[in-house]
């Protein structure tokens, strides 16, 4: 497949803790790091000897110069990240986990990415974003705008439906999940993702359940250490299991290691099977170390 892998959307400091926890409420220590999911994922193809190109947006400040410079480190182009004066770079608090990892959001300037350039469009093979980028405007009609441009031109579109009702608020997202899936996408979903979209707990087999009425170019389930559910358009759910780790290091990041290998494959026309194999070896090796996988 000729192009490169276009990733839009969140470009953000994570403010990590250093020690394991639960939840914030005990957090007291924190080390700053580049964050952000589809910033994430395209480093992570560059990483593995991919092309990638990322648009986000920034505040002018210490901690934008900061994501613009830890950005640079990665080999990733800077010339498509905006920069908003009138609003600061947004910021997560998140947890260093062995589980789900607990967050708070304070979003400001990620929400703001306007005029997606055409040839960004044109010259691509993959363009990507996730369900929190999509959660506000004005990015989320830049993006909807730039995937359907992208659909046209026979591009393949691919999501993360990373949802999660904080960063949606009184949105439910369902409207714009349903935009997306008309794009035929790679979409890439965790069971967490699915019950908080649902708004309730649910099996394996219920998210399967949900996921099967929608057209995509192919679905991947992700259950964590049990593994992934996948499916191509029109054929029966396969099963792969999770790659076992001796020692879980940090599982933050795991699932952008996973959708950073599977994207790759996917560049070189591999099967669909064989994506998702080498995504769950990125996404081990990621869990193997602290921090992200290209630092």
């Amino acid at each position: 497949m000729k192009g490169y892998f276009l990733a839009i959307g969140e470009l953000l400091a994570d403010l990590a803790t250093i020690d394991y926890c639960e939840n914030l409420e005990g957090a007291t220590t924190f080390n700053l790091v580049q964050g952000g999911s589809p910033a994430n994922v395209a480093a992570n193809v560059k990483f593995l000897g991919g092309e990638a190109e990322l648009v986000s947006s920034i505040g002018n400040d210490g901690i934008g110069r900061f994501l613009i410079s830890a950005l640079q480190k990665t080999g990733i182009k800077v010339a498509h990240i905006q920069v908003n004066p009138g609003q600061p770079t947004s910021v997560i608090l998140v947890t260093k986990s062995k589980g789900t990892p607990d967050f708070i959001p304070y979003r400001h300037a990620d929400a703001c990415i306007e005029g997606i350039e055409n040839s960004l469009i044109e010259n691509c093979s993959i363009i990507h974003t996730t369900a929190f980028a999509l959660s506000k405007q004005p990015a989320q009609s830049s993006i909807l705008a730039a995937m359907e441009k992208a659909q046209s031109q026979n591009k393949t579109v691919s999501v993360d439906w990373n949802f999660a009702p904080p960063i949606w608020g009184v949105d439910d997202g369902k409207n714009v999940f349903n935009k997306v899936m008309q794009f035929a996408p790679l979409l890439k979903v965790s069971v967490d993702d699915v019950e908080r979209f649902r708004g309730s707990s649910l099996t394996i087999e219920e998210c399967k359940n949900f996921l099967q009425h929608f057209q995509t170019t192919a679905t991947c389930l992700t259950c964590g250490k049990d593994g992934v559910w996948f499916k191509e358009m029109h054929t029966a759910w396969q099963f792969k299991e999770a790659i076992a780790v001796e020692k879980v290091v940090d599982v933050t990041g795991a699932g952008d290691a996973f959708w950073a290998g599977f994207i790759f494959s996917f560049m070189k026309d591999e099967r669909v099977a064989n994506c998702v194999q080498k995504g769950l070896e990125v996404a081990a090796e990621k869990i193997r170390k602290s921090g992200p996988l290209y630092g």
